[in-house]
């Protein structure tokens, strides 16, 4: 009989999936690890876990052989050295809000499009103002979008542009998606193609190869009418530089719902910039049917390990994703 622990911190989601898969999978015996000395004991002769396996722990892991991580892109201390370079095959629930995080990133694309962010101060000043637009008019049909990093979401999101007649161009450094409506390039032409795009959307994860991409030296590439939109991770993108292109007329605007610091500070000077657009991180928060997608996947690599199949959603542990 395999044995695997839900490592802690517990709550009742968690416990209802480690119910539901004992029930499911037999062949497993689930245990639930509700504090961190729970964890320590059960961790020794598990084949398998669901959480973060702490360096501690993965010392004490005899027989760990599977892990799945609860978050897609986890924090960066997730995947530390040691970690990598243990033979234990990482997964996780990627794929389980591609539709929901991709409609959030087309309300930004339209509402900057179409000037929403001043026609709401007008509206917020009760001002019947019909050229409250600052900016130009984008016409999505003859517009660019270059959506950089191109896996699930970026390709739901490149369905969606196109469906609007939007050119999409595609950055990525290892295409897993068909997709047919993109021009496809690798990362090191992101710089040439900065000045093609109306709006530059990034899905990234934050990596060592990502971290601050976004910066007062790529801005610049961009068109001065350009929108930036980052749903991806925060720590890519560099607040800074990104607050000075808006302020110097760089580039046109911005949508975030990620950001280099979270919460961002009342004080920060995004919160007053014009055609900005700002979301605390809750691109698919409210979603109801995404906890069931990512148990599904959670049960459906048990089953696989129990049987020595190939899992899904593979994490190359060296590059986090």
């Amino acid at each position: 009989m395999l044995k695997f622990v839900m490592l802690p911190p517990q709550d009742d989601l968690r416990r209802r999936w480690a119910a539901r898969l004992q029930d499911e999978l037999p062949q497993f015996r689930v245990v639930v690890a509700e504090t961190d000395e729970d964890a320590r004991r059960e961790i020794t002769d598990a084949e398998a876990a669901f959480g973060w396996v702490s360096p501690d722990l993965l010392c004490r892991a005899e027989k760990l052989r599977w892990m799945q991580s609860p978050q897609i892109a986890p924090p960066a201390e997730f995947y530390y050295r040691e970690l990598i370079a243990h033979p234990v095959v990482v997964t996780n629930p990627r794929g389980t809000f591609n539709d929901h995080i991709a409609q959030h990133i087309l309300m930004s694309l339209l509402a900057l499009a179409r000037g929403l962010p001043d026609y709401l101060e007008a509206q917020r000043q009760r001002r019947w103002d019909e050229e409250a637009r600052k900016c130009p008019y984008v016409d999505l049909a003859t517009a660019t979008a270059l959506i950089v990093g191109v896996g699930g979401i970026g390709q739901e999101t490149a369905r969606l542009c196109a469906a609007f007649g939007m050119k999409v161009i595609g950055v990525d450094a290892r295409w897993e998606y068909d997709a047919p409506s993109i021009e496809k390039h690798p990362p090191e032409d992101l710089d040439s193609l900065l000045p093609r795009a109306d709006f530059v959307i990034t899905t990234v994860p934050h990596t060592p190869e990502t971290e601050g991409m976004w910066n007062g030296e790529r801005f610049p590439l961009m068109k001065p009418t350009a929108y930036f939109i980052n749903i991806g991770r925060g720590r890519t993108t560099r607040l800074d530089d990104l607050v000075a292109a808006i302020e110097n007329g760089v580039i046109g605007g911005c949508a975030l719902d990620v950001f280099e610091i979270e919460p961002l500070p009342s004080d920060h000077k995004l919160w007053a910039l014009p055609n900005v657009l700002l979301t605390p991180h809750i691109a698919a928060k409210d979603a109801d049917n995404i906890p069931e997608r990512q148990f599904q996947i959670l049960l459906d690599n048990a089953r696989r390990f129990a049987a020595e199949e190939p899992l899904r959603n593979v994490v190359d542990k060296a590059v986090w994703y």
